[in-house]
């Protein structure tokens, strides 16, 4: 029997906590849990929420896995990447987000780029940006908004 496999890129989160990470999941981005897969002491070596659409998959940080470090945000002393979503109510999205206990990084604002933008840290410090396209921009109008920055 053959497996429909569609193609897919998906972030797969490590973090403190998945099962606390979780629950910030669904109320803070309206994520659904698909699943997790507990050790016995009830540590999470695999959990997938659909957010927005897509799947982001995580577990809990097992440094016995990774040459004995931490491989979480805060360990890291940060996170280079930001995974973005795309609404079409940044602003309610953005609320919510910060209600759950997101801390914003960068406010909700209209960007020159065309969207109504902002990011967000997760308690567990991975970085969320939320955009709504609201208006058209060429390129030029880009290139030309960078120029005069």
């Amino acid at each position: 029997m053959a497996i429909d496999v569609k193609p897919a890129l998906s972030p797969h989160l490590v973090v403190d906590d998945a099962a606390a990470a979780i629950d910030f999941y669904v109320k803070a981005f309206g994520g659904v849990e698909i699943g997790r897969v507990p050790r016995p002491d009830g540590k999470l070596i695999h959990a997938a929420v659909e957010i927005n659409g897509a799947i982001v998959m995580l577990n809990d940080d097992f440094p016995e896995m990774t040459d004995g470090k931490s491989t979480t945000p805060p360990a890291l002393g940060g996170t280079p990447v930001t995974i973005h979503l795309t609404v079409t109510d940044v602003d309610d999205k953005f609320q919510q987000a910060v209600d759950a206990g997101a801390t914003v990084v960068m406010p909700l604002d209209d960007q020159f780029w065309g969207d109504r933008y902002g990011m967000v840290r997760d308690p567990f410090g991975h970085q969320w940006s939320l955009g709504q396209p609201v208006r058209e921009v060429s390129y030029e109008e880009i290139q030309q908004a960078m120029s005069q920055a």
